[in-house]
């Protein structure tokens, strides 16, 4: 059994794939070649947005974003350390602070409450009132720009997120990297802030043959700067650069790859629906247990189908229990970033953000993708719950 099993999803578009690879093969376009623009306009469509531009990895499209705000020494950007290292990674990369804010504990995803304190806490340059990081001479930082995390595929409070950002004169960036396919009072995920990012990581809901991403945005103006950003900042051409850019383009085989898979997208969001309602069918009724929450109104893409234990040695229980059965789990995230090496210098402690902390100390998912079959989710739900002796 498989925690996601890619070769199950290739089998009915395998001819579909070699076409459209052998047909790059062919125009040996293999930078910016027409798949791109494709890929672009049917995600653009997709998602309901204006512009869609293919980079070179979800990484890349956070990053872009960010230089595109101009982002950088002195500036604070809020987000989630209860993410991939990615989201706040891109921050410090550019000489700005992040700044953690705790999460919903039933969603996992940012708590809108606790980002308006962390913004007063900012302005007023008062840790007392939430934790805020280390900076040089305890100088006061700038809040930006927010980062929110539509975490294992579900989005975030984006109406609650974006009054905020708006009250405080503030960019949103909607780190869509488990999010695309995913739905917010009938919008879609990488619509729902000022820009909106994503990942073609294979393991992703749409998921590519190697790194890719997107970044997705209404504005024109905002369209062109990434545009140049993703080129190493050109202008008219590419030995005229108006701007200090990236290398970050999209690999034509990968967009390739990608318009075959977008054919069968929506199927798959529709099959993965059905998982995970399967799974909560099965594991709802025993109160010990958390299954995943989708607030109303919401739609979740599962990313990954994560379920939260009585206490970590329980966890390490069921997770070898499973095990031994041959089906595979995984942990995502098994330490917030605040309390990461990486971070060490913002002078975040234990305690700051108690639960993000706890869920990370608890938090496991099991197998999550369109092709596990009805039989497999009864097996893999029997062995967990005879792991608790239910």
């Amino acid at each position: 059994m498989q925690f996601i099993d890619l070769a199950a999803q290739q089998q009915p578009i395998r001819q579909k794939i070699e076409e459209k690879i052998r047909i790059v093969l062919d125009h040996g376009k293999y930078i910016m070649g027409p798949e791109i623009n494709a890929l672009e306009k049917r995600l653009a469509e997709f998602v309901g947005v204006k512009h869609c531009l293919g980079c070179a990895s979800g990484t890349d499209a956070l990053l872009m974003a960010l230089v595109a705000e101009k982002v950088g020494p002195g500036d604070a950007v809020l987000t989630s350390p209860f993410t991939f290292i990615a989201t706040a990674e891109v921050i410090s990369l550019l000489g700005a602070t992040p700044v953690f804010v705790d999460i919903d504990s039933e969603t996992f995803n940012l708590d809108p409450d606790k980002l308006a304190l962390a913004i007063k806490s900012l302005k007023s340059n008062d840790s007392s009132l939430h934790a805020l990081p280390l900076t040089p001479n305890a100088s006061r930082l700038t809040p930006r720009g927010i980062i929110s995390v539509d975490l294992f595929g579900l989005p975030c409070d984006y109406d609650s997120i974006n009054i905020i950002a708006q009250e405080y004169g503030l960019f949103v960036i909607e780190d869509a990297a488990q999010g695309l396919g995913g739905e917010y009072k009938g919008r879609k995920a990488g619509a729902l802030a000022d820009v909106g990012c994503t990942s073609f990581f294979p393991a992703k809901p749409l998921g590519a043959y190697g790194d890719g991403g997107a970044v997705f945005t209404d504005s024109d103006e905002m369209a062109d700067k990434l545009a140049s950003i993703r080129v190493h900042g050109q202008g008219e051409d590419k030995y005229n650069n108006v701007r200090i850019g990236l290398n970050a383009r999209l690999d034509t085989l990968q967009a390739a790859i990608l318009n075959a898979k977008l054919d069968i997208f929506p199927q798959e969001i529709d099959l993965r629906q059905d998982v995970a309602q399967r799974y909560t069918e099965l594991l709802s009724p025993y109160a010990m247990l958390h299954p995943p929450c989708v607030p109303e109104g919401y739609k979740s893409v599962w990313a990954q189908y994560s379920l939260l234990t009585e206490s970590p040695e329980s966890r390490v229980h069921i997770q070898e229990s499973l095990k031994k059965a041959g089906v595979p789990t995984a942990v995502y995230y098994p330490k917030p970033l605040h309390l990461q090496t990486a971070f060490a210098g913002l002078g975040y402690k234990k305690g700051d953000f108690p639960i993000s902390e706890d869920t990370s100390n608890r938090i496991f998912s099991l197998p999550m993708h369109p092709y596990l079959k009805e039989n497999e989710i009864e097996r893999i739900c029997a062995v967990f719950l005879a792991s608790l002796h239910l």
